[in-house]
């Protein structure tokens, strides 16, 4: 794990979901799933979002067709106003 990487991936998040749900899912990491959660942190969010290849707009756009096209619903509010915080509108949602 790289620093830089790991401390990227924990701005990204806060950014785009806020620090609150960001450091609210920090804090209920345990045991079990600790690593899963610094994992998830440095490379999704740390080598993925913060890759500067795509917009938070675009990355927001293809992340909300995924979690649909998966059925991942429970997943699919946080993005959805994190997609309006990358600034997609509503009617480009809908």
């Amino acid at each position: 794990m790289t620093a830089e990487r790991y401390d990227r991936g924990l701005a990204a998040p806060k950014a785009v979901l806020g620090e609150e749900y960001v450091e609210c899912n920090v804090a209920q990491a345990d045991e079990f799933n600790q690593e899963f959660q610094a994992l998830v942190t440095e490379y999704c969010w740390g080598g993925a979002w913060a890759n500067e290849a795509l917009t938070h707009r675009e990355r927001s756009m293809i992340n909300l067709g995924m979690i649909a096209a998966l059925n991942r619903m429970e997943e699919f509010e946080i993005h959805f106003r994190g997609a309006i915080t990358n600034g997609l509108t509503k009617p480009e949602l809908e």
